[in-house]
Order: C-alpha cells, then structure tokens, then sequence
C-alpha cells in the first residue's frame, strides 16, 4: 500500500544524505539542493511530481506536467514511470506540455519540423517521454498520446489559453542551457515578461542542441527558428517550478547562475529568480564549481 507521508519522510531523510554542498548564494533566494548524480536526482524529483499527480487524482483533478526534451530530465521520466507502475498509480488525468518545438519558414509563416525528425521534440516526447512513463502501467492508466501539448506556430499564445483554462500548470520542469544558459529557447536577451511566441534561435543554443540531438553532424543542420514559450509563461503560469541541472556539462551555468541575485536577461535561466514557489535541484558534477 502506497502512503505518501512514510514515502515523503524517506525522500526528505534521502535528501538531507545526498547533499553534498549549501549555496548560500543561490539558496538566500531560491530553495537549493544537491545530489549525488543525476539518477538520484531525477529520482527525488519524480517523487516530488509523483505525489502531486496522485493529489490530483483524489481531488478530481487535471495534472499538467511542463516538460522539456533533451538529456537533463530523462532520468526522472524514467524514474517517474518506474515510480508509478510500483506504486498503482494511475496516470491516465496527467497532460504533458511540452515547452517548444523547432519550426521551419514557409509561405504562410512558419510549421513544425517533421514529428519523424530525430530533433522533433513532438518526437521526444511520445518516443522518449511517453514510453519511459507509460512503459511499466496498464493500458487504462497511461498517459493518452492526445494528452501532449505542443505551442502551435500558427497561434503561439493558444497555448496559454489552454493553460489559463486548466488552472495552469502543477508543476514546471526547467532545464537550463549550458553554453548560453538559455530556458526553452529563450534566448539572451529575451525579457523575464516574454510570452509564447516564434523565436530565432541563438546560435549557441543551436551548439547546445547539437548536444542534445547528437544526431546533428553539423550547426547548419540545426533549424534557426523555434516555437516556445515565454520566460514569462513559465513564471506565470506554474504552481511550482524546479530547475535541473545534471553534469559537467552544465558546470560553468550553474556558476554563472550562482553569480546573480536577480534576473539578468543575459542570462534566461536567472528568471527563476523572480519566479514564486521555485527551486534548484542540481547534481555533484553541476555544482561542481560553487563553494
């Protein structure tokens, strides 16, 4: 029998284990925690989702998971279907919105990228999201291939009116980007109030995703546009909102977050600063470099 409280104090003791470090600069501000890999802390944040999902369910309610592509979250995707298959949790009320999409021009303005094309985060999402969480349930209580958002390029902001009208979104899952520590594909630059929208992307976001989707043999392969939603959206829209950061490879943003106090459009993912109900969950080899 699944009991929520006997799970929350074995994370809360597992947590207080894992930490390795306190960042003083970051946690005067944002609640910060540190843990031995990226496994353990996608383990951790599943917990945290998991149980939101299961309140959801008692009240009668929609859960909305905001989730990114890429490598940072796959842990707790994993974790988060192996979690709730041991546990009899059903699913099946959960909708994953998903933060972006690359979109190519045409002549009307601009449409999705391929949902085949290895970087289609459409792709992503039923491909790799969907089948590490539905993976391990019973048909009844997956997570429905129809219950996955995407902001449309054709109507940007109709994303935000069917997070309006859902009561917003549980819980936001935020990764930030190594080189130029963009969020979605909010570039340098873009404003702490920006909205869903068509972005041109950076091109150290495009290296990024050369990372991400390692299929990519070369920059120019990389589409420049995208479909995201906004800095703004995320902190408007979400309940509660936790930033992952897993490996060497995000060492020097998690630094460079750490040097701020404030939001700095230089830098996106600052605007956790100035987002309610936030935190930072990091591994080892991410906060590497904070003392």
């Amino acid at each position: 029998m699944y009991n929520a409280m006997e799970e929350q104090n074995k994370r809360e003791v597992l947590g207080r284990e894992l930490m390795t470090t306190q960042m003083s600069s970051i946690n005067n501000i944002v609640k910060t925690k540190i843990y031995s890999d990226a496994a353990t802390l996608g383990n951790e944040l599943s917990w945290i989702i998991l149980e939101g999902i299961k309140q959801a369910e008692i009240h009668g309610h929609q859960y909305l998971l905001g989730c990114p592509s890429g490598r940072s979250p796959l842990s707790t995707y994993k974790a988060l279907g192996h979690q709730a298959a041991a546990n009899g949790q059903d699913m099946s009320h959960v909708t994953i919105v998903m933060m972006d999409e690359f979109v190519l021009p045409n002549e009307n303005g601009y449409e999705y990228c391929s949902p085949d094309a290895h970087f289609s985060c459409a792709r992503y999402a039923h491909k790799e999201l969907l089948t590490a969480i539905n993976g391990h349930l019973k048909p009844a209580w997956r997570i429905a291939k129809d219950n996955v958002w995407l902001p449309d390029p054709a109507n940007p902001t109709d994303l935000e009116d069917r997070m309006r009208a859902a009561g917003g979104i549980n819980l936001f899952i935020v990764a930030v980007g190594g080189s130029d520590g963009h969020v979605a594909f909010n570039p340098p630059g873009s404003s702490e109030n920006s909205r869903t929208r068509i972005i041109e992307l950076a091109e150290t976001t495009r290296q990024d995703n050369m990372g991400t989707f390692p299929d990519f043999t070369d920059i120019s392969e990389v589409p420049k546009y995208g479909v995201s939603v906004g800095l703004g959206t995320i902190c408007e829209f979400s309940h509660h909102i936790v930033m992952i950061a897993a490996g060497s490879g995000k060492t020097a943003a998690v630094k460079r977050l750490a040097s701020y106090s404030t939001f700095d459009p230089s830098w996106p993912a600052t605007m956790i600063y100035g987002c309610k109900n936030a935190q930072l969950m990091l591994d080892a080899a991410a906060a590497n470099e904070i003392s």
